[in-house]
């Protein structure tokens, strides 16, 4: 199963966190990480095993809401900054229209991350 992290600048801790807090299920063979760049350099000195694409702003989230329209993405966890202006926007709603598109889980903040990664 692939999994996208994305965070927000303002988020990026709080993934780190999260994905500490489930090492074990993260960790397993038949999960697979995938993320933006530096959302993706963060877990990668967390200890985790992540196929980075391009940062945010500069592509990343069109590239893994291609891999979403593709089938390749199961699951997206994406901590997003919502008191933040963010100059790649139309990115984030591509994004999570495509989850809505083609039914797959997206989360939004901690919370809600938690309910998918324990339905797994």
């Amino acid at each position: 199963m692939e999994i996208a992290i994305i965070s927000h600048d303002g988020k990026k801790a709080e993934m780190v966190q999260f994905l500490n807090e489930h090492k074990n299920l993260l960790d397993s063979k038949h999960i697979e990480l995938i993320s933006t760049g530096t959302t993706g350099t963060k877990a990668e000195k967390a200890g985790f095993k992540v196929t980075k694409v391009l940062s945010g702003p500069l592509g990343g989230d069109a590239q893994i809401a291609a891999r979403v329209a593709e089938g390749k993405t199961q699951m997206v966890l994406f901590f997003r900054d919502p008191l933040e202006k963010h100059p790649h926007e139309p990115d984030i709603f591509m994004l999570m229209r495509l989850c809505d598109v083609y039914d797959v889980p997206l989360a939004t903040n901690p919370a809600t991350a938690e309910l998918l990664i324990k339905a797994i």
